[in-house]
């Protein structure tokens, strides 16, 4: 692979705390994503935001609002995570749909190729840009966009099981599955338009706990304890 999609869950880069940001989870996962970058690897990155926001959840909002509002919630992940890339070694850029004064960078796939090939880690915060889209029909898109050859699906648990494993024990982890049984299954990976995409594209994912030591890493070097979800 010369090209991933990182999607790191809001709630994951929490820690324990499931709220805000936990400092030395998200130094070490900057840490694992320095050494794939130093060993060639182009590497974007989508952060959810619900360490921060979770507006479907409320009935007194308007739709539109409350993902606005989500949206944002991305943008400080972002720009938080990516600081504390450029902590580690790490040259970063922040890119955003829309203007965000000298916050971020305006989105368009010429100026990402640029930091591409400046060695940068890309960070794509704010969604799509539009209400009614989730941050993962976000990482769908762009990792079409860009051409990624796979996105890699950091979670707060370490695969996909056939069930919810936190309110069925028995739940069974999948080593690897396709895109059109998780699409007939309805287990939920990535949302179902990001699950339609992905599997129109042929983008297979890679699915795993994030807060597993070394999750990042191993997993590019084969040592894979998650799920495969293949196109």
């Amino acid at each position: 692979m010369k090209r991933v999609l990182l999607k790191l869950s809001g709630e994951a880069l929490a820690g324990e705390q499931k709220r805000g940001f936990d400092e030395a989870t998200v130094t070490e996962v900057a840490k694992q994503i320095k050494t794939i970058v130093d060993e060639g690897l182009q590497v974007g990155i989508v952060i959810g935001g619900g360490n921060f926001w979770r507006g479907r959840t409320s009935g007194a909002m308007d739709r539109s609002k409350a993902d606005q509002i989500g949206m944002l919630a991305t943008i400080m992940n972002c720009i938080y995570v990516s600081d504390i890339c450029r902590y580690v070694g790490l040259k970063t850029e922040v890119f955003t749909p829309f203007v965000c004064g000298a916050f971020t960078t305006l989105y368009s796939k010429d100026a990402v190729e640029e930091s591409f090939a400046e060695g940068k880690v890309v960070f794509f915060a704010g969604g799509t840009g539009h209400p009614y889209f989730s941050t993962d029909t976000a990482t769908a898109l762009r990792a079409i966009e860009i051409e990624a050859d796979a996105i890699l699906l950091a979670k707060s648990i370490d695969g996909v099981y056939d069930s919810d494993p936190a309110v069925n024990e028995n739940a069974v982890k999948y080593d690897s599955i396709t895109m059109e049984e998780v699409l007939d299954q309805k287990l939920g990976v990535i949302d179902l338009t990001a699950t339609i995409m992905c599997l129109e594209n042929k983008m297979p994912l890679a699915v795993f706990g994030l807060n597993e030591e070394n999750s990042i890493e191993n997993l590019m070097k084969g040592e894979f304890n998650g799920t495969y979800v293949t196109v």
